[in-house]
């Protein structure tokens, strides 16, 4: 996959995002949405595998890549976030689709899910490693695991670190807050492009933005260990379409707890666990996620064109 097979659509809001568009425009639309801090090539194995079937279209979402890169951080609310892809949808002229997100994008897609159900207009989940938000927040509330883990959020909404942005790219505040190292999984031309792309400064606070602008409280790792007094789930409606969850089992960010209670909230619910794998389980164990989609998609096909 190349940038050169970017296209640019503009959507309702004038906002702009590069899109990558690929397979027959006549079939079942399959919406990727990658995470942090990625772009639509976190994909790349999938819609290779399953464009000779299925419209796959994968966009840089706003704040990425090649994607339009508001600087405020309202711009990232979720409602923003989430009109982006049913935009964006009405601007290819897509009816109907099947959602598939990671990180990030999985998690505006369990709440993309819950919306289009309704209407039919989203057919499909597919969600790996992205929590459920009133699953999440609980377990930061509660679970001194999940807590640790997710101390790192707190770090990339602190202004006290966009110093070391501005002067070194996102890399360095990785490096800080998640002694990230590159992946013995990430192929050599794509951990290039990727080190490349935090060094546009636009982006690093763009992407960081999405932290920012999230509802979601990370307690401080020695705040107790309990639910607010005044603290209730969001009022979410349970998931009805079909929904695949896959779930690295070695992903530090977000540990398999997130997984317990699941089945209470979306009730045509389908769990693939992957094993010895950390968070981007689309990458560094493709072939495992191409055949969890496959058998769902298939056993699924009825539903999605019901």
């Amino acid at each position: 996959m190349t940038g050169d097979e970017l296209s640019a659509v503009t959507l309702a809001t004038g906002i702009e995002l590069a899109v990558w568009d690929s397979g027959p425009r006549d079939a079942p639309a399959l919406i990727f949405l990658h995470g942090f801090p990625e772009s639509h090539r976190s994909w790349r194995h999938q819609i290779r595998h399953f464009s000779a079937r299925y419209r796959c279209i994968a966009p840089d979402q706003r704040g990425y890549g090649g994607s339009s890169k508001p600087q405020d951080v309202a711009s990232y609310s979720a409602d923003r976030l989430i009109a982006d892809i049913f935009q964006l949808a009405d601007a290819l002229g897509v009816e109907s689709f099947t959602i598939v997100g990671h990180d990030w994008g999985g998690a505006i897609s369990w709440p993309i899910a819950m919306i289009g159900q309704a209407s039919g207009r989203v057919t499909r989940a597919v969600i790996a490693n992205a929590p459920h938000a009133a699953l999440f927040q609980r377990l930061l509330y509660t679970d001194p695991v999940q807590r640790r883990a997710s101390q790192y959020m707190r770090a990339f909404r602190d202004p006290a670190n966009d110093d070391l942005v501005r002067q070194h790219g996102l890399a360095a505040l990785l490096v800080k807050a998640l002694r990230w190292q590159p992946s013995a999984a990430l192929e050599p031309e794509e951990r290039d492009f990727m080190l490349a792309s935090w060094q546009d400064r636009d982006a690093c606070f763009g992407m960081l933005n999405w932290y920012r602008a999230s509802a979601v409280e990370v307690p401080a790792e020695d705040a107790p260990y309990a639910l607010p007094t005044d603290w209730t789930p969001p009022p979410m409606p349970k998931l009805t379409i079909p929904t695949l969850v896959i779930w690295a089992l070695d992903d530090l960010a977000l540990p398999p707890c997130n997984l317990d209670g699941l089945e209470d909230l979306a009730e045509n619910l389908t769990i693939e666990r992957v094993s010895g794998c950390g968070h981007f389980v689309q990458w560094e164990r493709p072939a495992a996620v191409i055949a969890a989609m496959e058998d769902f998609l298939g056993r699924t096909e009825n539903a999605a064109t019901a």
